[in-house]
């Protein structure tokens, strides 16, 4: 999986994936993009963890399975993100890799996680996931979605 391209989206090829921050004041904005709806979630969830954890070269030491019900593609990106701060929060889990799969409309999710002791922390943990200006859809290359998030 990619990380930020750093190029606003030019140059963009059908087929890649990638996310990144923007800048957005008080909060955390975040870009996904990837060729399937599945894959742009999962590239979501990145996203989120790099804006507050450095977790480059560390290994995973769980693998936890989740699964949304069918929902509306917002409610499906609302809904993994919330379950990452929840696990965050709850657990003190943070996802190193994330895999996502369709099933019966909702999402089939694979979490490889290690402990929030265990990365460098670089930013403030998000708490909530903002409905305001989130969007996910089609686009020409694939899919792409946007999401603030409050820290």
């Amino acid at each position: 999986m990619g990380g930020d391209r750093g190029d606003d989206g030019q140059g963009r090829q059908a087929g890649e994936c990638g996310h990144r921050a923007v800048p957005h004041p008080e909060h955390i904005r975040i870009e996904a993009w990837a060729a399937c709806r599945e894959h742009c979630l999962a590239e979501a969830v990145l996203a989120m963890v790099e804006c507050f954890a450095d977790v480059s070269g560390v290994r995973p030491t769980a693998v936890d399975r989740v699964r949304l019900a069918a929902a509306s593609d917002d409610d499906l990106l609302a809904s993994l993100l919330d379950e990452i701060i929840f696990r965050l929060e709850e657990y003190g889990q943070v996802p190193v890799d994330v895999e996502a799969d369709e099933a019966d409309g909702g999402l089939d999710v694979r979490l490889a996680v290690t402990g929030l002791a265990d990365v460098e922390i670089t930013g403030a943990v998000p708490v909530a996931v903002a409905w305001n200006e989130m969007r996910i859809g089609p686009d020409p290359y694939g899919w792409s979605c946007a999401v603030t998030v409050d820290a």
